[in-house]
């Protein structure tokens, strides 16, 4: 799960590659905008990168997941770095760079994910040990975005966060480690079955509050949730730049931030995944979001892209 090269630059301003101009993006997931078509990603993880394999062969085997191996070998000298978004860590030491959370429950996994322990020396001569998780950006659209290189995710250590489409929570879980014991993450989902392992993995994370409710129907959990700084959406619905919208205008403060994941097959399967994409975002437009950024997740997912952006309350 090496990092890919990132692709060309865009913004949805006027520079390299942005919205106006969008630039043919390179390796790794485009930065492409609305001109010309962004890139279509890296090429897919091939020997030492991230492939499909688990552990054991075949597709994710005991505790590898769909990222081929995440871990680093037992007795490697690891060296964890943070990363440019707050919260989140980079280890370096094994054959490959990970990308890495500080475990909120340190002894436990979420979903059989590798966990890397190092020892820490303090100001004081005692060492600690702290453990990392690793995030695997085939398993979590977010950790696709971080590695594609987006800007600013909105989401560091004491951020209130609402996660629309926290499925069984294995990427709530990492927003977990990221926003840490002061912050707070509101998981909204709407499937029964995925609500019931959300509401397992709260229960040893003091700072989620599941909630199993329609997204489209924010007045149902509004009690349960202030303002937050930051909407993460991944509900994979045609209507979800509304659903998103909604949950904005009834939680989200101005100038807070927006990620969404769009898979354009679940908006029109019968139109280009750009011409998807284009208009997914005019409609955020209308919901009162500013566009920021837009990022294909190629190699990671196919026929994906994330869009961040801020809640401007007014167009």
């Amino acid at each position: 799960m090496a990092f890919p090269p990132r692709g060309g630059r865009g913004g949805f301003d006027r520079g390299r590659g942005g919205f106006d101009r969008g630039g043919r993006g390179g390796r790794g997931g485009s930065r492409g905008g609305f001109g010309d078509r962004g890139g279509r990603g890296g090429a897919r993880g091939g020997r030492g990168g991230a492939s499909r394999g688990g552990d054991r062969g075949g597709r994710g085997g005991r505790g590898g997941g769909r990222g081929g191996k995440p871990g680093i070998k037992g007795g490697a000298k690891v060296i964890i770095e943070p990363h440019r978004h707050p919260g989140i860590f980079v280890a370096r030491g094994g054959k490959e760079d990970l990308l890495v959370t500080k475990n909120f429950k340190p002894g436990e996994s979420v979903y059989g994910e590798k966990r890397i322990t190092v020892e820490v020396k303090g100001d004081d001569g005692v060492s600690t040990k702290e453990e990392w998780r690793v995030w695997n950006p085939f398993r979590s659209k977010l950790a696709a975005g971080v590695l594609g290189g987006l800007d600013d995710i909105f989401i560091r250590p004491g951020a209130k966060v609402l996660y629309l489409g926290a499925a069984s929570g294995t990427s709530v879980s990492h927003v977990s480690d990221i926003v840490g014991p002061e912050g707070q993450v509101f998981a909204v989902e709407f499937s029964h079955r995925s609500g019931r392992d959300l509401i397992n993995m709260a229960q040893h994370r003091t700072n989620v509050v599941p909630i199993v409710e329609d997204a489209r129907l924010p007045a149902k959990y509004r009690m349960m949730i202030g303002t937050v700084d930051a909407i993460f959406a991944d509900v994979a619905q045609p209507d979800q730049a509304r659903i998103v919208g909604l949950n904005a205008h009834a939680f989200l403060k101005v100038g807070g931030g927006i990620i969404v994941s769009i898979k354009a097959n679940c908006i029109d399967s019968t139109a280009a995944p750009e011409a998807v994409f284009a208009r997914e975002v005019e409609k955020l437009r209308g919901e009162r979001i500013k566009p920021k950024e837009q990022l294909t997740l190629e190699p990671f997912e196919r026929d994906h892209c994330i869009v961040t952006g801020v809640y401007v309350r007014s167009t």
